[in-house]
């Protein structure tokens, strides 16, 4: 049957407009256009996160929930609209009617049979609901807010991807820049290894020297070679963040600098609050929670329905018609409203709750995140300096080893230290890039 509430009408037909022409301009995607292609170019971070944005199915996935809920909203909203249904039957039977002669005793048997077109009905059936307390309109409000909620879902998955591709996008650069490193330190192990053996050939070094330094150049080409490993894998990571092909040779703009910033951690945390939404969603499971305990609470009162139905039945097929009011009250049903009802105000205090645990969770994200960036700024002046220092220390320790003065072992500290140094500081500087990707997804940013 199905149901209307005449005082709703307009409202509920504006919660429905609002429901499927605003939030779809929140989640829609953007235009289609046609992609450059992306080999043989040089990508910058803004192109690669438009890629992923455009091309991953996580973020297509939640639209289509996000479609899925807009239905759900026009499920909770058909019951306030007309019913209109149709019915036709036809039966065939056929029975003995046993009959007693009250003169002659005898019993005798009278079959009866019935066919199709003797019993043929055809109706159509219309129901409205006209009062129901606004129940039904309750349940499309709560509807309509759990659609608001994936429209934040789409959000939260465009920030995602956003991360996971300024992360992978960092990394790749990093281990560009370990790899340079490491070239460089082959380099020098090679160059003194060099030293030794002819220094060990005039007699002036010991076969000890020489046997060092190959160990030297072993290790730095070890290191190398991981390095590369780690380059690979974190182009794969970013081609699986973009969607596309894994072994796609992505080239891209180095932005591995140190550009300081300034935090303001009060407008930060406001940021945030606005901007994430994961915040916006629990406020809103808060709403739609409100909205399904008013339901649950309508539920005790009874509805008011009209019905009409117009029709004709065989043999003669005899015009009928009814109209009818009715009022449907369920009085007793064993406490399952009540306990409806008392688990919609659990749900609702429960949704308050977590609204306050999500704000404690937004603002201890942002302040690591801060905490994050701070630190890395202070580590990559401080691996700057020892970077300058390392490159002295090897300088004058290559000018000893040349001179005779020094020792291999003397060598290889510096040489190692100045490697060690190089890799401090390209991980300060990656670490610090990733701390910035991850502050902005902190306070709600792409």
């Amino acid at each position: 049957m199905k149901r209307f509430s005449l005082p709703s009408v307009s409202l509920a037909c504006l919660l429905v407009l609002f429901s499927t022409e605003r939030a779809p301009a929140q989640a829609a995607p953007p235009p289609a256009t046609e992609r450059a292609p992306i080999a043989g170019r040089t990508l910058t971070l803004d192109e690669c996160i438009a890629i992923a944005l455009e091309a991953q199915p996580r973020i297509q996935a939640t639209l289509s929930d996000y479609a899925a809920a807009r239905y759900r909203v026009n499920q909770a909203l058909s019951p306030l609209l007309p019913q209109l249904s149709g019915l036709v039957s036809a039966t065939r039977s056929q029975s003995n009617l046993t009959v007693t002669s009250q003169t002659t005793g005898q019993t005798l048997q009278i079959p009866s049979s019935r066919q199709l077109s003797d019993t043929f009905l055809a109706q159509v059936l219309l129901s409205q609901l006209l009062f129901d307390f606004g129940k039904n309109l309750a349940a499309t409000e709560a509807a309509r807010k759990l659609a608001e909620v994936a429209v934040e879902d789409v959000e939260l998955q465009r920030q995602l991807i956003s991360l996971a591709v300024k992360e992978a996008y960092t990394n790749i650069l990093f281990a560009g820049r370990l790899i340079r490193v490491q070239e460089q330190a082959v380099q020098r192990a090679e160059l003194n290894l060099r030293s030794a053996k002819g220094f060990f050939e005039v007699g002036t070094r010991p076969k000890s020297d020489v046997a060092r330094a190959e160990v030297d150049v072993a290790n730095a080409r070890v290191d190398l070679i991981r390095a590369r490993n780690a380059l690979r894998t974190a182009r794969v990571a970013l081609n699986t963040a973009m969607a596309i092909e894994v072994d796609t040779p992505t080239a891209i703009q180095d932005n591995l600098v140190f550009e300081a910033v300034n935090l303001d951690r009060g407008q930060l945390r406001g940021e945030a609050l606005r901007s994430r939404p994961e915040y916006r969603q629990s406020k809103l499971r808060v709403n739609a929670a409100e909205a399904t305990e008013r339901q649950t609470f309508r539920n005790f009162f009874p509805d008011i329905s009209g019905t009409g139905s117009y029709g004709g039945s065989q043999p003669q097929l005899t015009e009928s018609w009814t109209l009818g009011l009715s009022l449907s009250w369920s009085l007793f049903d064993g406490g399952n409203r009540v306990a409806k009802y008392q688990e919609a105000k659990a749900n609702l205090e429960g949704a308050r709750q977590r609204v306050k645990s999500t704000e404690l969770d937004i603002i201890q994200n942002v302040e690591q995140a801060e905490i994050a960036v701070e630190e890395a700024q202070e580590r990559i002046q401080a691996a700057q300096a020892l970077v300058a220092s390392a490159q002295e220390n090897f300088r004058l320790a290559q000018g000893r080893f040349d001179a005779g003065v020094g020792t291999i072992l003397e060598l290889t500290d510096a040489q190692l230290a100045l490697t060690q140094a190089q890799n401090t500081e390209a991980q300060a500087l990656a670490d610090y890039r990733i701390a910035l990707a991850r502050l902005d997804r902190a306070v709600g940013r792409r």
